[in-house]
């Protein structure tokens, strides 16, 4: 057989792993574990927390929909204004005289100090101000996400039925322009992938992530796990955060939104990649031996299938079914997540082009990162941990 059958056959097998051995993760049935009729006898205090930089053009159209949360137990909501330049907190203030609900109080810590990313240093001081209420429970949601009313009931309903510490749901992302349904399914896609939502939810939990867009933390366990203080440099801090609940012993859960979705636009690829690029090396932990893994791994899991189908077609080559298998089983895998987002299946076989991208954004970001522009977001940039604890 020639080489590159060689490589199709392994990429087939790492699809019938991926298919059957990975948690199943890709399917997309885990939504918010079953609760009693009617919630808890006493429904909790809970303390909204928003860290929000520069969000004018998304507060709109998230904002309102936290203040009208119909929740039973008592609730409100603090937006943490980081250092924004365009009005975010005078147009929070102004939305809530407007739209009425809960009550929203509004401040600003001020530039972060040294060793504190930006949002964790938000989330620092709105967490601070919260605690004095003394809430059972924190919710710590982005500024660009949006909640229907009953979506902070059925989160508190969730974790006291179940006696969870952190439930997370991954909000819906937007899917309109070209790139968002080309690019967007298949990030949470390979998040899943990469962190199968069943392990996490595991009574004994095989992997451990969260969706920083929407958290219900209890309050007495972000004490006990110190957070955000022990995760104050984390760039990819949802995942951070989850691992430091499990750490303190917490029982977390993970699964997709019906009830949330957000509202920030990627109308364009340059938009998309900048959020990819963003955090990409981080994840790997700007590590070049795991950034060469992975550019090897997409490459034979994605890209091997649909170049070996074509060559081995135009060689006879048995290369041409393996790889022709191995795509099947690819875009098998990805309508179920094409479905949630309700887009065509047609787009499912496009995965391997997709994936294409989405190595090239993480060559780009290890790039960005040691020409010293590495995780840059709204103005800032941060380096990796190790530099930046010892300024």
């Amino acid at each position: 057989m020639s080489t590159l059958a060689w490589f199709a056959l392994g990429s087939l097998a790492v699809w019938a792993w991926l298919l059957l051995g990975q948690g199943f993760f890709w399917r997309t049935d885990q939504r918010l574990p079953p609760v009693p009729r009617g919630g808890p006898d006493r429904w909790p205090r809970v303390v909204v927390v928003v860290p929000a930089r520069d969000e004018a053009g998304v507060l709109p159209l998230s904002l309102p929909s936290l203040l009208a949360q119909d929740y039973p137990g008592v609730a409100e909501v603090i937006l943490v204004d980081d250092g924004s330049t365009d009005g975010t907190g005078k147009l929070a203030v102004g939305l809530a005289g407007r739209y009425g609900g809960l009550p929203l109080t509004v401040v600003s810590p001020g530039e972060p100090e040294a060793g504190w990313t930006g949002k964790l240093w938000a989330l620092r001081h709105g967490m601070a101000l919260a605690r004095a209420r003394e809430p059972e429970f924190l919710l710590l949601t982005d500024a660009d996400i949006a909640h229907e009313p009953d979506s902070l009931r059925l989160l508190v309903a969730a974790a006291t039925a179940n006696g969870l510490d952190l439930v997370s749901q991954m909000a819906r992302l937007r899917v309109a322009s070209f790139w968002e349904r080309l690019v967007v399914p298949a990030f949470v896609y390979f998040f899943a992938q990469l962190y199968p939502f069943r392990w996490i939810n595991r009574r004994r939990p095989l992997a451990t992530a969260a969706a920083g867009g929407c958290v219900l933390l209890r309050t007495e366990t972000a004490v006990a796990a110190g957070v955000p203080e022990v995760i104050r440099q984390a760039v990819i801090d949802d995942v951070s955060l989850a691992r430091a609940v499990r750490r303190a012993g917490g029982r977390i859960w993970l699964g997709l939104a019906e009830r949330v979705d957000s509202v920030r636009p990627y109308p364009g690829l340059g938009e998309l990649w900048r959020m990819v690029a963003r955090s990409a090396y981080a994840q790997l932990r700007h590590s070049p031996l795991l950034l060469a893994g992975t550019v090897a791994g997409l490459a034979v899991v994605y890209l091997v299938p649909p170049v070996a189908l074509v060559a081995g077609v135009a060689g006879g080559d048995v290369a041409a079914w393996a790889g022709g298998v191995a795509w099947a089983v690819m875009a098998g895998t990805y309508g179920p997540m094409l479905r949630y987002y309700r887009q065509p299946l047609w787009l499912a076989p496009l995965l391997p082009f997709t994936a294409f991208l989405y190595l090239l954004m993480t060559v780009d970001s290890a790039v960005r990162h040691h020409r010293g522009r590495g995780a840059a977001w709204k103005g800032r940039t941060y380096a990796r941990p190790e530099a930046t604890s010892e300024r």
